[in-house]
């Protein structure tokens, strides 16, 4: 053996070998398999996929010598495999939340099934029929156990649940899947149809005054046992694992609760039980105390419910003082005392109690209402709006567009509340410095955006605003407000009509166009344009900056718009989103785009396309800036919008060069080869010389690991390039000032008409 030979073989015996994964046969082979493999760290196949296996193989059908299927037979090899299972689950100590998260409807129905097989419940018998006091206790216990397991089951299929996405078709696993999706559904048809008695049978576990047991891996090998070696032990009151009777009835009180909750969507008088149930069980869980093994119950959902049925049913004896904020302003939205419903937003903008999640509901309950004519709450909207929004501003949120539009037209009333809610949102007695930084320049940027120097007076000579700001700070506001202000005086004393003298038009013209020209906020810049075409129809405002360009394939559908206002909003949300995608602020540019988006949506499918292209080159840009640095995969969501644009054949849409470039970048950037060399399209290939170019590297960098299979791959791909680019001895300088490396060619030899940059991750 050569010294490269002894090398390599010393280094693969070196190397730590993964132990293979134990198969499920082995457990039929070995009897202690089982539990010597249960009792390691990290048994490889865990718990629930042992259930899986066990049962899989013991309900495969049998054939026939006539090649008849029949039903799995039951002969030893069987049961043993189902007593395994049943091993398995005894090893989890029956905890139907680890069962229910792992195992689908089908497999754990098969598994509750046979533990009330082996817990000699007959066939057939209605467990409401069963007196469960009379019962054995691993009898009982294991009809509990499928009933609550019956309508937790119930209660979980009324959830909404995200749908998987699919993978690539495949024949075999998608009429499995449908299979299973069937047979999941005959089986909740059945448990919805038994709902009642199930309730029935854990309303009457909570009249059991004794400890119950459940099945241990002890007691089941028991029950394998011929009869005459069992000696009567498993019928006895102590064998199995103890259940105290607090434990088992905290557990099916949690569940009856969930069950009844689930119920008053239909019938809200059944709000009243779960409400009983819900409170009883915190009653038990502050019984049993944290030392529990086999309860678990999740205490914030529990806390959940019982906030929603003190909102749904408020209490009898509760005073306003006992209820919780939510039943407040439940209680509140009903009687149509929004007053107090104001109240209770600025005492949590102390507190922050309330989650922002539930104001904002509070808040979208108003706007529907006001939107449907009661034009009383107007007001009251705006109040709501004020307070989330020194909420928001608190803990260091934006201003929401809401609060902004409430805000276009400002009044004293306006002003005196935002102040009022402003100064009992903050003690000043003892602030922390993030809420002083937050307030002081939330009211900075109230002043700046107020017109009127008497609303500013009102702020700046406020309390709270002389308490936040340092005489520097607003000596320095002021000088801003002076410098930009119509007004020809603005003085710290309320400004009379002798001093309202307004300034010539064209000064006010000049100082909204340097706003517009300063401005990345997209409603403060259709505001600004709003208030420019009423003061003049004359002037088009989209050349203003000779900074903001928009490609040229897109002017003449931007330049045809009629409306001159909106000619100006749009070109100018594209120059400036542009121009923030240029300089890396992807922020602001998706803010810029999507406002875009929403205006011509309404009038233009054209432009609605075309901003949906930017907008996924700016993602693109995005993740290739931010999370694809360190080697994170796009979302999926992504590379399907990668494709959708390779692949639209929308006809009159005008294109961008560089977002096809980008696009097929992307997609070799980040591996997409297989779709590249096998999926795309015919008429890509035949239209498109980016997805030509893109799919000859991807099939080339495919066969790389093949010495002979890549020849001919990258011998395509060699021609190609030929055909597109060569150094010549004279090189031309285009009209940007780039040297090109284009070797004049007849047009129809190149794929390619311009140089193409694409940067490829070889590993």
């Amino acid at each position: 053996m050569s010294a490269e030979a002894a090398d390599r073989e010393a280094a693969t015996s070196s190397r730590p070998c993964t132990p293979p994964q134990t198969c499920w046969f082995e457990f039929l082979l070995e009897e202690s398999l089982l539990e010597k493999h249960l009792r390691k760290p990290c048994p490889d196949p865990a718990p629930v996929q042992l259930i899986v296996q066990f049962l899989e193989q013991a309900s495969k059908p049998s054939v026939n010598e006539q090649n008849q299927v029949q039903p799995p037979p039951d002969n030893k090899r069987n049961r043993i495999l189902k007593l395994l299972a049943l091993k398995v689950a005894a090893h989890l100590k029956w905890d139907l939340d680890i069962l229910e998260k792992s195992l689908s409807v089908p497999v754990l129905n098969m598994l509750l099934n046979e533990l009330l097989c082996v817990s000699k419940v007959p066939p057939g018998t209605k467990h409401v029929d069963m007196d469960l006091a009379t019962l054995p206790p691993t009898t009982a216990m294991a009809i509990l156990l499928y009933n609550r397991w019956a309508i937790r089951t119930i209660v979980q299929s009324s959830f909404p649940v995200k749908q998987a996405k699919p993978g690539p078709p495949q024949l075999s696993v998608m009429n499995q899947m449908q299979q299973e999706k069937e047979l999941t559904e005959n089986i909740l048809k059945v448990l919805k149809e038994q709902a009642s008695d199930s309730i029935l049978v854990l309303e009457a576990a909570l009249k059991l005054n004794k400890d119950l047991y459940v099945h241990t891996m002890r007691t089941l090998d028991l029950l394998a046992m011929e009869p005459g070696m069992v000696n009567g032990e498993t019928e006895s009151s102590a064998a199995g694992l103890k259940i105290k009777t607090e434990e088992m009835q905290c557990q099916v009180c949690y569940d009856l609760g969930a069950a009844y909750f689930q119920q008053g969507s239909t019938n809200s008088a059944v709000y009243e039980n779960a409400r009983e149930k819900f409170f009883r069980t915190k009653e038990l869980i502050t019984e049993i105390g944290s030392l529990s093994l086999h309860c678990t119950i999740d205490e914030k959902r529990l806390a959940g419910y019982c906030q929603a049925c003190d909102v749904l049913v408020p209490s009898s004896d509760s005073t306003s003082q006992q209820l919780t904020p939510y039943s407040q302003v439940h209680i509140c939205l009903r009687s149509g005392n929004y007053q107090e419903v104001i109240k209770i937003f600025m005492e949590d903008n102390l507190t922050f109690s309330l989650p922002v999640q539930f104001r904002q509901s509070v808040l979208r309950e108003l706007f529907q209402k006001a939107l449907q004519g009661n034009e009383a709450l107007d007001e009251i909207c705006f109040k709501v709006c004020a307070c989330n929004t020194v909420r928001d501003i608190l803990e260091g949120r934006t201003i929401s567009v809401q609060f902004n539009q409430l805000f276009l037209r400002p009044n004293k009333e306006k002003i005196d509340f935002l102040l009022e809610v402003c100064s009992r949102s903050i003690n000043l007695e003892n602030p922390s410095d993030s809420l002083k930084g937050n307030m002081a320049s939330f009211l900075k940027n109230v002043c700046l955006g107020l017109e009127d120097l008497q609303y500013v007076f009102m702020i700046s000579s406020h309390e709270l605003f002389i308490t936040l700001l340092k005489d520097e700070e607003r000596k320095l506001l002021l000088d801003q407000m002076r410098k930009r202000s119509p007004r020809v005086n603005l003085c710290i004393k309320p400004v009379t009509s002798f001093y309202d003298i307004p300034a010539s038009a064209s000064v006010n013209i000049g100082q909204l166009e340097h706003q517009l020209i300063l401005s990345v906020d997209p409603w403060r810049i259709r505001q600004i344009l709003i208030e420019l075409h009423g003061m003049t129809s004359e002037r088009q405002f989209w050349t203003v900056s000779n900074k903001w360009e928009v490609p040229s394939v897109y002017n003449g559908v931007i330049l045809g718009i009629k409306d001159n206002l909106t000619r100006d909003l749009v070109y100018i949300l594209m120059a400036k989103g542009l121009h923030c995608s240029t300089v890396m602020d992807f922020s602001h540019a998706k803010q810029l785009f999507a406002a875009c988006l929403e205006l011509v949506t309404e009038f233009s499918p054209k432009l609605r396309q075309v901003m949906l292209n930017e907008m996924l080159l700016l993602d693109i840009y995005t993740h290739e800036a931010g999370t694809g640095q360190s080697g994170e995969r796009p979302p999926s969501d992504l590379i399907s919008r990668v494709r959708g644009y390779l692949e639209m054949r929308l006809p009159d849409i005008p294109l961008r060069q560089v977002i096809a470039e980008e696009c097929v970048a992307f997609m070799l950037n980040w591996k997409e080869n297989e779709y590249l060399t096998l999926q795309v399209p015919a008429f890509l290939l035949q239209n498109n010389p980016y997805v030509k170019l893109g799919q000859l590297l991807a099939a080339t960098i495919k066969e790389l690991p093949g010495p002979k299979e890549s020849r001919r791959t990258a011998k395509d791909l060699w021609e190609v390039v030929v055909q597109i680019c060569s150094v010549s001895s004279q090189h031309k300088r285009g009209n940007d000032g780039r040297v090109s490396l284009i070797k004049q060619r007849e047009s129809t030899l190149g794929i390619m008409y311009r140089y193409v940059s694409i940067s490829l991750f070889f590993e």
